[in-house]
């Protein structure tokens, strides 16, 4: 049985909804946000970021004079809905007002306030099923601008230290032409020891003494990728339509970026024109379970025995 209740206050993100089955529980931020900001087995380990106060903000006249004086950006953390491709101020939502929230059958619809400034308005729902460790994460942006708007829905989970993301690179034989796209970031070195790429596996290790970053993005075919962590495993699940539709960043529905503090499990829908009134959605369906073994997270090999078990 799925029950949907009020937190008070959870850490320093102010009052939650918390939505359970019994097995898993996630928490989304209403006094700002929406974040899921929590999510996991209940009682169990939170894959999400929720150290906020380490984050900082950020703020200065020009993002004052797009969203207005004394508004600011936090990352926050946990999970977020973002408009791709990035551009400072525009894309950098302040996401600093109260969210309603209407309770379903399965969960619940969150709605912030539109954000009038780029002429959109976000929707969050999560549906979870009754008895398992799985829920949907369906997001919708709808453009109520004056103008068509070509923009794809980015989906960002920032997530907690110490956890390994896994991401299954292309495979298809595609004969004499590419058969996938990597795209790498300027500050993102390729000899970091983090970052392994084999054959039909891509591996960024979180490290928390991490002193710089790296950002990687990919054209994963399969829509699905995995973070592993303390013996737990988070998997994500979206639609892709490669080769045929265009995405951001030179062809990314999947990105991720880690620092010392988090690793982010990105994912992008296409990017599109969306006409004044139409509604662009993703859709992300999110899973967990135990590991049932180790895993050498730098040999393709022993990636496969691990997923072959899941």
């Amino acid at each position: 049985m799925i029950t949907v209740k009020e937190v008070e206050s959870y850490k320093n993100y102010g009052k939650c909804v918390s939505i359970s089955n019994g097995v898993i529980e996630a928490y989304v931020t209403i006094d700002i946000g929406p974040r899921i900001i929590k999510f996991g087995y209940v009682d169990g380990q939170n894959f999400m970021c929720d150290e906020r106060e380490e984050f900082g903000y950020l703020t200065d006249e020009v993002y004052e004079n797009f969203f207005g004086k004394g508004r600011r950006w936090e990352n926050l953390g946990g999970h977020r809905i973002w408009l791709s491709p990035e551009s400072y101020p525009e894309t950098y939502l302040p996401d600093d007002r109260k969210v309603e929230y209407t309770v379903t059958d399965c969960g619940a619809v969150f709605n912030p306030l539109a954000d009038t400034e780029i002429g959109a308005q976000k929707t969050l729902e999560i549906k979870m099923d009754a008895d398992d460790a799985n829920m949907q994460v369906i997001m919708d942006i709808k453009n109520i601008g004056t103008t068509p708007k070509e923009f794809a829905i980015w989906s960002l989970s920032v997530c907690s230290q110490d956890g390994t993301l896994v991401i299954p690179t292309n495979t298809n034989d595609t004969g004499l032409l590419p058969n996938r796209t990597i795209v790498v970031w300027p500050y993102t070195d390729l000899t970091d020891d983090r970052i392994f790429f084999g054959k039909r596996y891509a591996t960024i290790k979180q490290n928390k003494n991490a002193t710089t970053p790296v950002k990687l993005g990919f054209d994963v075919n399969a829509g699905t990728a995995y973070y592993v962590k303390n013996g737990e495993i988070l998997c994500k699940n979206y639609e892709t339509k490669h080769p045929h539709a265009k995405y951001p960043d030179n062809g990314c529905s999947f990105e991720t970026y880690t620092n010392g503090l988090f690793l982010e499990f990105e994912t992008l829908g296409e990017l599109k024109e969306v006409a004044v009134g139409e509604t662009s959605r993703l859709v992300e369906r999110w899973s967990l379970c135990k590991q049932p073994c180790e895993a050498d997270f730098k040999n393709d090999d022993s990636i496969d025995n691990l997923l072959s078990k899941i």
